[in-house]
């Protein structure tokens, strides 16, 4: 099974595709789309969608996995957020995926072991776990999102 996790934000939305079969995790391509924050919000939307499209395109996963909004103390962060979230789930929709999604700590914690891991713990275990080189932390954060995934399966 091939899975695309994604890890959305308005300025940079990270994304990670791994196989996964049995109990092996295999590395198979991430990266980041990054939006101008001096562009029309629906440009950057858009911007998100067209290259997530592309991502899905070249890598023709099986299944998306993405991480749940949680809210914040600036509700117009919490908002551009879920904008983003909104143009990630609409593409995979689109095209005929279906979208699965995790909270920040059950993801955490099926990468790392604890709910409250920070980004640079998450980026050694996925790197550890993928046997793969230096991620960026918002791609990690995807493959994390992908990984917990694979881990879940069994509950789907």
């Amino acid at each position: 099974m091939r899975i695309l996790g994604i890890d959305p934000g308005l300025h940079i939305t990270g994304w990670g595709v791994i196989d996964y079969e049995g109990n092996h995790l295999k590395h198979v391509s991430h990266g980041t789309v990054v939006t101008d924050s001096s562009d029309d919000i629906a440009v950057r939307l858009n911007t998100i969608y067209k290259a997530l499209s592309d991502v899905i395109e070249d890598n023709s996963p099986d299944e998306v996995s993405i991480e749940e909004v949680f809210v914040n103390n600036n509700p117009l962060s919490s908002l551009k957020l879920g904008m983003a979230r909104g143009a990630a789930i609409c593409c995979a929709g689109i095209l005929g995926l279906k979208v699965f999604e995790y909270t920040p700590n059950k993801i955490k914690k099926a990468v790392v072991g604890v709910g409250h891991a920070t980004k640079d713990q998450i980026s050694t275990m996925v790197q550890i776990l993928l046997n793969c080189g230096p991620v960026k932390l918002d791609a990690a954060d995807a493959l994390a999102i992908a990984i917990c995934h694979a881990h879940n399966k069994t509950a789907y």
